[in-house]
């Protein structure tokens, strides 16, 4: 019976729907930032779920919106989730889901790109990398603006055991368009295959999950998207995780600075 309790507590209380907030805040979503609403909760649980499983996790969510995802995320069991968000108009609706959730939602009016995100959580849920990944998730409903840049600015993360990956091998759960995530796990010989493609399979195992129809948005995008997870390969067993920065100091070479800009140019 205190299992079942504690489990429920977990839970949001009732909530109006992410359409009556829509409403309610006069919200739209703006064409110039890409933005999509998914506004089914079956299906933000779907996405949830290809995470695995977040009891007690620690969760970072990218580009929150409304807060369909974030509904789900914290139903799931999440007990520390942290988003990060750009545009303000969604400040007030996610201030409702973190009252709602008493100190288990954190707020960041910022932007992704630019965020720190090595300094959004304490160094002592980190894992060394050659251990099991951290409790700790990264998931969202990309913008497209954001989507191409971001994942290769995490490739180049990952290669330094930076960013996300100061805490270990920390899972990447992500929807991008279909087109860049067939790209992400193409085959060689594909003719998806591309540099994104190679530097996504070096640094990371990728795994298409499930596409997404276009007609689940709002609005309907002219693609459809797919949701991908992946988790950083062990590649050096000896670089220190965050909690060991003190010790040692690990910087990425210009080599490695020169290939992910030429990447991203290449886009």
């Amino acid at each position: 019976m205190a299992v079942s309790g504690k489990v429920a507590a977990l839970r949001l209380p009732p909530l109006p729907t992410i359409g009556e907030i829509i409403k309610l805040y006069n919200l739209r979503a703006e064409k110039q930032l890409s933005q999509n609403f998914l506004l089914d909760m079956r299906l933000t649980d779907k996405i949830v779920r290809q995470a695995g499983s977040l009891k007690n996790a620690h969760v970072c969510e990218v580009g929150p919106g409304p807060g369909g995802l974030t509904r789900s995320i914290l139903n799931a069991g999440a007990a520390d989730l942290l988003v990060v968000e750009k545009d303000s108009r969604f400040m007030p609706s996610l201030k409702l889901l973190a009252e709602a959730a008493p100190g288990r939602v954190r707020i960041v009016h910022g932007d992704i790109l630019t965020y720190k995100m090595e300094r959004g959580f304490t160094p002592d849920i980190a894992t060394k990398w050659d251990d099991e990944p951290p409790n700790l998730h990264v998931i969202g409903n990309l913008p497209f603006s954001v989507s191409t840049p971001l994942i290769i600015r995490w490739l180049e993360h990952a290669s330094s055991h930076s960013g996300p990956f100061a805490f270990g091998r920390t899972r990447l759960t992500l929807t991008f368009q279909k087109e860049v995530a067939e790209r992400l796990t193409a085959s060689t010989g594909s003719r998806q295959r591309s540099r994104l493609s190679v530097m996504a399979q070096t640094y990371c195992t990728v795994r298409n999950c499930f596409t997404i129809p276009g007609k689940a948005f709002v609005p309907k995008p002219d693609v459809g998207l797919t949701l991908t997870h992946r988790n950083p390969f062990i590649l050096s067993p000896h670089t220190p995780t965050l909690r060991d920065r003190h010790k040692h100091t690990h910087t990425h070479t210009r080599t490695h600075t020169l290939f992910f800009s030429s990447l991203l140019s290449c886009q």
